[in-house]
């Protein structure tokens, strides 16, 4: 087994592992701290898998935009210890279980079979280029430049009214 490898599967169990804890957390704090977490480790995946464009807008967008909005939620929410909660599982969490497992066999088969379906020549070349931070830019501030400023004033109009609402409260 090679360095890289080992390093994937490093991470890919520390990520695993900070999701489980996403779940398993009592208090919202300590969930979204791992949630954090888990983003951070998914982003490093990216960056060795050399998907650096997708690992960059991981780490801005959701580890850091997201996550604020989460916290503020939850800060907003004063969510305390809400008990122990001891049901049996419902239907629906039964199903849902048994279909998280059947798409991680379909994962795992797909990365099984992943060697068969890896580009040679100038499909891989091609590959390299497409999606570099620097065709991204150039595409977001040029051809999409209207759309991006609209989004960014749509959520600073969101970001300001939700401070409106909860501000008899704060």
């Amino acid at each position: 087994m090679s360095t890289s490898q080992l390093v994937f599967f490093g991470l890919a169990f520390a990520t695993l592992f900070s999701a489980v804890l996403v779940i398993a957390a009592r208090n919202p704090i300590n969930s979204a701290m791992s949630l954090v977490a888990t983003f951070l480790f998914l982003a490093a995946i990216y960056a060795q898998l050399l998907a650096h464009t997708i690992a960059v807008l991981q780490v801005l967008v959701y580890a850091g935009a997201i996550m604020v909005l989460f916290l503020f939620v939850i800060m907003l929410l004063s969510l305390t210890h809400l008990g122990d909660p001891t049901p049996p599982p419902a239907l629906h969490q039964v199903v849902g279980g048994v279909a998280a497992v059947a798409v991680l066999a379909g994962l795992v088969v797909a990365i099984w079979r992943w060697h068969e379906m890896a580009p040679v020549g100038r499909a891989r070349e091609g590959l390299l280029r497409f999606g570099t931070l620097e065709q991204v830019g150039g595409l977001l501030y040029t051809r999409w430049l209207l759309p991006f400023e609209a989004v960014s004033l749509l959520l600073l109009v969101a970001m300001v009214g939700a401070v409106v609402v909860a501000k008899p409260r704060i």
